[in-house]
């Protein structure tokens, strides 16, 4: 006799992230709709609740995600793209300086083996870094629950830090104002439709990095400069999507020990502290040189997930555009690089 149906564990963990950001937004933290329910989340996994990822929406969300920072493109912001030429320069000293940290913590404090520590310290993508590693002979687990930490312990910290520090609030473009099913028309949801979809399959079709998130960004984006459409898409869908999105990160830790996890954790947030310092400089630097905002550019070297980090841009007021790109290229970056820096690395120590 069948005692629950299978999909009881996903709507329950669903109903726990909608709950943590509820509580997240009455207690007026930032981005609310995917850090409650991220957090929720991760408590659940700690208490053993029974839980799992609804993992299978992930492809439906991150397109209207994508959509939502397409709509925060402009003329204006186009017209800046030269002056993102030193982050570009600077981006991948960054990633140097970032994953020898992180790999130096990994080895010497986790005592990882160095498959396990190398690609546990590369700030890509989870996904990739986890089949990349599986393939070169490394701990899946570790891998997966170090990123999925890094990538939790990040985004709380720099929300909060922004949130609580910095007094910038979840009020900025795209966020402070609500757009009811309503109050866009039919041929708006055709066009945002399209973006979402033709998007997705293009960013695919095309081998483009994350194409499930930029291919809809960036056809969102031509839509938007082009006056087709000049609206986001519905509030209450990308609130969906967020709750969706921090769900997923949260129930990442379901099956983990209590001792994994502490571990695991504690390594990662010393990782990721000391990530953030250097991305703190490597902005500093930006500042000096281009002028870019401070807040700007340490989100654009944060290593979070790209999702994660563009929404917490978008959240607080911040280039969307600029951040996002930034993240795209630093992912693929990593992912074409680290077969070749680790087999290099290995060759000499051999």
């Amino acid at each position: 006799m069948r005692v629950s149906h299978p999909l009881m564990p996903q709507v329950l963990a669903l109903t726990i992230g909608l709950c943590g950001g509820l509580a997240a937004y009455f207690s007026g933290l930032p981005l609310p709709w995917m850090l409650g329910p991220m957090v929720a989340n991760t408590v659940a996994a700690m208490l053993r609740a029974p839980i799992a990822g609804p993992d299978r929406l992930r492809p439906y969300v991150i397109p209207v995600i994508g959509v939502m920072l397409g709509s925060g493109v402009s003329a204006d912001v186009l017209g800046l793209l030269g002056s993102w030429l030193i982050t570009l320069l600077l981006l991948p000293l960054f990633l140097i300086c970032a994953a020898a940290i992180s790999y130096t913590v990994y080895r010497r404090l986790g005592r990882y083996d160095p498959v396990t520590a190398f690609y546990s310290a590369m700030p890509g993508g989870i996904n990739e870094m986890l089949i990349l590693g599986a393939a070169a002979g490394g701990d899946e687990r570790r891998i997966a629950l170090a990123h999925a930490a890094r990538v939790l312990i990040i985004i709380v910290f720099v929300a909060l830090f922004f949130g609580l520090v910095l007094g910038v609030t979840s009020g900025g473009r795209g966020a402070a104002q609500w757009i009811g099913l309503y109050q866009i028309t039919a041929l708006d949801y055709v066009i945002l439709g399209i973006c979402a979809v033709l998007g997705a399959l293009l960013g695919k079709w095309l081998g483009l990095p994350a194409a499930p998130i930029f291919g809809p960004m960036i056809l969102s984006g031509v839509a938007h400069v082009a006056g087709w459409v000049t609206v986001a898409p519905p509030t209450v869908f990308v609130i969906a999507a967020q709750v969706t999105i921090g769900t997923i990160i949260g129930t990442r830790f379901v099956g983990a020990t209590l001792r994994e996890v502490r571990t695991d954790i504690g390594l990662s947030a010393v990782a990721s502290l000391l990530m953030l310092v250097a991305a703190v400089g490597f902005a500093e630097l930006i500042v000096i040189i281009s002028g870019i905002p401070l807040a700007q550019a340490f989100l654009a070297f944060s290593p979070g997930g790209l999702t994660e980090m563009s929404l917490l841009t978008l959240a607080m007021g911040q280039d969307v555009a600029y951040v996002s790109v930034m993240h795209i290229i630093r992912i693929t970056m990593v992912i074409a690089l680290a077969p070749f820096l680790f087999t290099l690395t290995r060759s000499r120590k051999g």
